[in-house]
């Protein structure tokens, strides 16, 4: 059973998940925990994850198609292949020990935010593309698409960026097609979880209500203000997520 009160708590959660995660990821921070506290069981809390960020990440992804900053044209091989890379990553981390991963992922995307910080013009505006799009869609939507099927943290950020170096997308374009791939690897996640039976719906669609509108709102000021906008709120996030594993990772055993 679940109070009504609970529900709208759950709602919000999704709302502002939805907000943060549509304009830089790292939506996560702030709805697992709150999963976490709700059911016991994490295996659960995660499939419940995967089905309300589904809501956030197909309601950005129509939102910004509908703006016309994602070409379904262009997007659907990479689309397919980080379906297929999530899949397979949710399959190989009941296969390895991820803890080596986690351990260098703060490192990474501490340089990650160092590098953007450093780059003041990265994501301004569209520039050449350094790779063909075959190659950026076989490199990173399937190789990102297998981390966030293994793993998970940070994908938003590693997407964004390999939008902006590898075909020279500015951010607000990148972040749009960042939220296409991430819808993807969301479904082929959810998809296994719902096979499991390891979803509890009440929650997954009070929260998902949340961040299906929260996505929209985020959506139009992406579309509206553009990169200006997203940039501080991007850095923020990865500075944010870092600190977070940092203190997952290396701190949370000592207390």
């Amino acid at each position: 059973m679940i109070e009504w009160w609970q529900v709208g708590l759950l709602f919000l959660t999704g709302l502002t998940a939805g907000f943060v995660d549509t304009l830089a990821g790292g939506g996560g921070l702030i709805t697992l925990p709150v999963l976490l506290n709700f059911c016991p069981n994490p295996v659960v809390a995660l499939g419940t994850g995967k089905l309300q960020s589904t809501f956030g990440s197909t309601s950005a992804t129509y939102h910004f198609a509908y703006a016309g900053m994602i070409n379904y044209h262009d997007i659907r091989r990479a689309w397919l292949l980080a379906f297929l890379g999530s899949l397979a990553g949710t399959f190989l981390v009941q296969q390895f020990d991820p803890g080596l991963l986690k351990h260098v992922l703060p490192i990474l995307l501490l340089a990650v935010a160092i590098f953007v910080w450093l780059r003041p013009q990265l994501g301004e505006k569209d520039i050449h593309p350094r790779i063909s799009r075959a190659k950026f869609d076989f490199i990173f939507a399937l190789g990102i698409g297998v981390y966030d099927g293994f793993l998970g943290p940070g994908t938003g950020t590693f997407l964004a960026l390999a939008f902006m170096l590898g075909l020279g997308f500015n951010l607000a374009r990148a972040t749009a097609n960042t939220k296409a791939l991430n819808w993807a690897s969301n479904v082929a996640s959810l998809i296994l979880f719902l096979c499991a039976q390891k979803v509890w719906f009440v929650a997954g669609f009070s929260m998902g209500a949340g961040q299906w509108l929260g996505a929209r709102v985020a959506s139009r000021m992406v579309v509206k203000r553009g990169t200006k906008f997203i940039r501080p709120v991007f850095l923020t996030m990865v500075v944010l997520i870092t600190l977070k594993l940092i203190y997952d990772t290396y701190l949370k055993p000592y207390f």
